[in-house]
């Protein structure tokens, strides 16, 4: 495995890393060996981005972080701040409920815990405002853009309060100029608030942009093959991504993407 330069703070080498895979496979009952010793440490507030070809493995290892699913070997040990619930989880699909209103649909899990509209109110508005979408509480999805859906997505994610921020390339099906926007958006609240972000993306330019680290995973079965450290300090913004510092950073990681679909 590949490992570049060290990162700034926060060190990826905290003393007690929030989730730590060691030695993590999983298999389907088809057969298929989706992942196979998969080592991998995330430090706390740390921007974690997943990148790698399609079928390496990146949104299986993000379930399984989760606990959606099991792994099949291996061990998966999440620190005591990000059990608990406290994982918040954003998928490609907003899959927001069409009948309920963005209000709703981000009282969703809170719902499920028990906890009723009136309790609640304070806290739903309060994360739309985090995300820019207080004036819409009463809308509908089919009122909103690509955009818009996804901040609910987001939204509906953050209103539990998560320590850990699980996303499965949530901007993947969204229009450029939505995409840079979205992105500065959520370096802004991750810089704001105290998450762990692990992000998967299937773009060398996004992972760039958001990231402290990337690890880079190749399939056949899907495993580490490279970790990557992100020098540029944050705030990011255009300025960064029209730089030679990012232009350069963007060859090095797609240097090693394609050495690692080669293997």
């Amino acid at each position: 495995m590949t490992v570049l330069a060290a990162p700034p703070a926060p060190a990826r080498t905290a003393a007690t890393p929030l989730v730590t895979l060691s030695g993590v496979a999983k298999a389907f009952s088809t057969g298929t060996v989706a992942l196979a010793g998969l080592d991998l440490a995330i430090g706390r507030h740390e921007f974690v981005s997943l990148l790698g070809p399609s079928g390496c493995g990146k949104s299986t290892a993000l379930r399984l972080i989760a606990g959606l699913a099991r792994p099949s070997r291996g061990r998966i040990e999440l620190d005591a701040a990000a059990t608990s619930g406290e994982i918040g989880f954003v998928f490609q699909d907003p899959t927001l409920l069409p009948w309920a209103t963005v209000f709703d649909n981000v009282w969703l899990p809170l719902r499920l815990k028990g906890r009723g509209r009136r309790e609640v109110a304070d806290e739903v508005m309060a994360v739309l405002a985090t995300v820019g979408l207080e004036r819409f509480a009463k809308a509908y999805p089919r009122e909103l853009s690509g955009g818009m859906r996804m901040r609910v997505s987001i939204a509906r994610a953050l209103v539990t309060r998560p320590k850990l921020l699980l996303m499965d390339e949530p901007f993947a099906a969204l229009d450029e100029i939505t995409r840079f926007k979205l992105n500065n958006d959520l370096l802004d609240l991750w810089q704001s608030q105290s998450w762990t972000v692990v992000f998967v993306t299937h773009s060398v330019y996004e992972s760039v942009y958001l990231s402290q680290r990337i690890v880079l995973m190749a399939a056949r079965p899907g495993r580490v093959v490279a970790d990557i450290a992100i020098p540029a300090p944050y705030p990011r913004d255009e300025a960064f991504r029209t730089s030679e510092p990012y232009n350069r950073l963007c060859r090095q990681v797609s240097a090693e993407l394609h050495r690692a679909i080669g293997e």
